[in-house]
């Protein structure tokens, strides 16, 4: 198939066409180089030029402040789920989580193996499908950790939850990070696997506070601490440059889209206009609570499994491709990361209300 169909996966997930398409030039001949971006050295100026791009774009975006510093690293988000109460949390300390879907109960597990992670909220109770508004936090934690973006489930905190005095705030925003402007200053740490709105898999952005690297464990593995990455500007193995590579074009790309305050606008009309659709659909209803609906992830079931099973069959011969749900809450979701098209939701709509009218 040479032409490109519309990609609703929730990771690895769609990446901007003209992002794409620069690297395929680049694949070949980095900047005139002779030579493709997968095949420099980590070491070398084209490279170094990349990654030079990479950080001081992700600092503008995110007007990132000076006392943080900007790592590439890999191991997935999941790797954060240890490497953060590793560093962090001793048997004698407690840390706060807020449960909120699959991922931050992964995260708790983690936890748990260094010190004590108490449950502060969790919406559990009703399969994930809303995002608790009521927190019992401990009475000192070290931090809060919490999943901004719960992908399987559909839900989104619409705003960062405070914390207590003392702590700090620890983010897994892999599934919307730079989806809307952020403020930076509320958090010790925010990180993100690039594969849903970043870049490819394989390559995960932290963001940590420079009080924090310095006092993270120094006895642990060289490589898990925070310090070695920051004091070796993410290089001190080589580092996954092909995603670093990708993402400095997202970010790239970002910025002439009117950076993160545009997108969020951007992605604002893309969701209204599908959950518009499930508000007012006789066949199809969203999953999420109305005040927790996440902008990235759309999770929908018809309320009969065969015929979930025949719209997700119908829609992929239609060149809607990804929009099985996970097993979790089943049905369909569509994922519509900053990348995805705004033409594409129109025709899943339109795809929609032909399947309703013809199976409603």
């Amino acid at each position: 198939m040479s032409e490109r169909i519309y990609n609703f996966s929730a990771g690895p997930a769609v990446l901007p066409e003209t992002v794409l398409n620069q690297a395929r030039e680049d694949l070949w001949s980095l900047a005139g180089t002779g030579i493709g971006v997968m095949e420099h050295s980590h070491r070398g100026k084209a490279f170094l030029a990349v990654y030079d791009q990479a950080v001081a774009l992700c600092r503008e975006l995110a007007s990132i402040p000076d006392n943080y510093k900007v790592l590439f690293l890999q191991g997935g988000a999941s790797t954060q789920f240890f490497s953060i109460p590793m560093n962090f949390l001793t048997p004698d300390k407690t840390a706060d989580y807020l449960v909120t879907g699959s991922w931050s109960k992964k995260a708790v597990a983690e936890a748990k193996r260094f010190g004590n992670a108490h449950t502060a909220s969790s919406s559990a109770d009703k399969n994930f499908n809303y995002i608790p508004q009521e927190v019992n936090y401990s009475d000192n934690p070290t931090y809060v950790h919490f999943t901004s973006n719960n992908t399987i489930f559909g839900t989104e905190y619409q705003t960062e939850p405070e914390n207590p005095a003392g702590s700090f705030l620890v983010c897994d925003a892999s599934s919307d990070i730079f989806s809307r402007p952020l403020d930076i200053s509320k958090y010790g740490i925010l990180y993100a696997g690039a594969q849903k709105n970043l870049g490819p898999s394989g390559v995960t952005l932290v963001i940590i506070r420079d009080d924090l690297i310095e006092s993270g464990s120094a006895d642990l593995p060289t490589m898990l601490q925070y310090r070695t990455h920051a004091e070796n500007d993410s290089m001190f193995n080589t580092p996954p440059t092909f995603g670093i590579y990708i993402m400095a074009q997202v970010f790239a790309w970002l910025k002439d889209q009117g950076g993160l305050p545009a997108i969020q606008k951007i992605n604002e009309i893309k969701a209204k206009k599908l959950y518009d659709y499930l508000d007012s659909s006789k066949l199809f209803q969203g999953t999420a609570e109305p005040d927790s609906r996440s902008l990235m992830n759309v999770t929908f079931v018809t309320g009969n499994e065969d015929l979930d099973k025949k719209f997700i069959a119908e829609a992929t011969a239609a060149g809607l491709d990804g929009l099985k749900g996970h097993r979790s809450v089943g049905g369909m979701r569509a994922s519509i990361y900053n990348a995805f098209p705004e033409a594409g939701i129109d025709k899943l709509i339109d795809f929609m209300s032909n399947f309703e009218s013809t199976n409603g």
